[in-house]
C-alpha cells in the first residue's frame, strides 16, 4: 500500500499557476471529467440495453424461478446483475415484478443482496488496466455489426443462420458498450496531471483525505444524480490510477455508491404498491447499514484490497467494493430467510 508521505509528494504539483491560468485549467477538467463521465455512462447503458434485449422476457421468468430461497436469490441476482452490467436494472425489474404481483416478498432479499455484488463485475474489469484496448474493441464491434448487416438485409455476403443474427448483433452492440466504457476509463484517467496542478483540488482531496465522510457523501450524491455506482467508483479508479485521488478517498467514494444507489429504486417504487416500497426500503436499510458498519474499518478495508494488488491503486478501489460488497451480503444472508418471512406476513 502506498505510503502517505510518499503519496502526497507525487500528488503535490511541480509547479504553481497562477490565476489567470486557473480559468482555461477548470475549463480543460471540467470538459474531459465530464466528457468520461458521459462515455461511462453511455457505454454503460448500451450494454444493458443490448443484453437486456437480448434476454427479452426470459429474465423476470428466470428471477420468477431461481429465487425460492434467499441463497438462490442471491445467486441468481448475482448473474443476472453481472450479466446486464447493472444491478440497478435488477432492482427495478424486481420491484416491478413484486408490484404486478409475479414475485413474493419473501423471494427479493436474496436478489437486492446479489445486485449489490453483480455489480462489482464491471469495476474489476476496469482494474484489469484494458483501456488501452478500447478503440480496437470499438472496431470489432463494429466490424460484426456490419456483418450482420451485409449478410442480412443488404444481401452481399453469404447469409447467416437465421438464429445467429439476433445474438450476434447484440452482442456486438454489448461489445461497443464495453469499448466506450474503456475509452471513458482513458479519459478519465488524462486528467490526473491536470488536477494536480490545480490548488483547490488538492485542497479539497486532503480535505477528503483526513475526513473520510466528505467521500462517502460525495459518492452517495454523485451516484443518486448520475444512477450508477459503477460508473462514479469507475472515475474514482481512473483519478486514483493517475494519482490525483488517494486509495483512501476511493473506498470512501465506494462506501457512499453503495448508499446512493438505492435512489433509483425508491424512484422506481414511488406510485407503486406496498410491495414495491418494501424492496426499495429493504435496499437502502441494507446498503447504508452496511456502509455504517464498515465507515470505522475502511483502513481494514483498503489493507485487504492491498493484499491483491499492492500497487495498484485503481484495482485496490475495485477489490475494496468487492470485498466489502461480499463480507455484507455473507453477514445478511443468514437472517435473510427470518427478514423475508416476516415480510411476506
Amino acid at each position: 500500500m502506498y505510503e502517505k508521505q510518499a503519496r502526497r509528494q507525487s500528488r503535490s504539483p511541480p509547479r504553481r499557476l497562477g490565476k489567470g491560468a486557473d480559468l482555461p485549467l477548470i475549463a480543460n477538467i471540467v470538459f474531459a471529467s465530464t466528457f468520461g463521465l458521459a462515455l461511462l455512462l453511455f457505454g454503460m447503458k448500451l450494454m444493458e440495453a443490448a443484453l437486456r434485449q437480448w434476454a427479452g422476457s426470459r429474465l423476470p421468468d428466470i428471477l420468477r424461478r431461481t429465487t425460492s430461497t434467499p441463497l438462490r436469490g442471491f445467486a441468481t441476482g448475482t448473474a443476472a446483475s453481472a450479466t446486464l452490467q447493472s444491478g440497478t436494472a435488477v432492482t427495478v425489474i424486481t420491484i416491478g415484478l413484486v408490484n404486478s404481483g409475479l414475485l413474493p416478498l419473501g423471494q427479493t432479499l436474496g436478489i437486492i443482496l446479489g445486485t449489490n455484488v453483480g455489480t462489482c463485475f464491471t469495476t474489476e474489469l476496469m482494474s484489469l488496466r484494458l483501456h488501452e484496448y478500447g478503440m480496437p474493441v470499438l472496431l470489432v464491434s463494429l466490424a460484426i455489426w456490419a456483418w450482420t448487416a451485409l449478410a442480412g438485409e443488404m444481401q452481399l455476403l453469404p447469409r447467416l443462420p437465421k438464429r445467429w443474427v439476433g445474438p450476434m448483433r447484440f452482442g456486438a452492440a454489448a461489445l461497443a458498450g464495453f469499448g466506450l466504457l474503456l475509452v471513458g476509463f482513458a479519459v478519465l484517467q488524462s486528467i490526473g496531471p491536470q488536477l494536480l496542478r490545480s490548488d483547490a483540488f488538492l485542497q479539497l482531496s486532503s480535505r477528503a483525505e483526513a475526513e473520510p465522510i466528505w467521500g462517502v457523501l460525495g459518492g452517495a450524491a454523485l451516484t443518486a444524480a448520475v444512477h450508477s455506482s459503477a460508473a462514479v467508483i469507475g472515475m474514482s479508479m481512473g483519478l486514483a490510477s493517475s494519482g490525483a485521488l488517494s486509495p483512501e478517498t476511493g473506498i470512501a467514494i465506494v462506501l457512499g455508491a453503495n448508499v446512493g444507489t438505492c435512489f433509483t429504486g425508491l424512484l422506481a417504487s414511488l406510485g407503486g404498491g406496498r410491495g414495491g416500497r418494501f424492496v426499495a426500503l429493504a435496499q437502502i436499510a441494507l446498503n447504508v447499514t452496511g456502509a455504517a458498519l464498515f465507515y470505522p474499518f475502511m483502513h481494514l478495508l483498503l489493507a485487504a484490497a492491498s493484499a491483491f494488488a499492492p500497487e495498484d491503486a485503481a484495482a485496490q478501489i475495485a477489490h475494496g467494493q468487492t470485498i466489502f460488497n461480499f463480507a455484507c451480503s455473507l453477514l445478511v444472508l443468514p437472517a435473510a430467510q427470518l427478514l423475508s418471512r416476516r415480510a411476506a406476513k
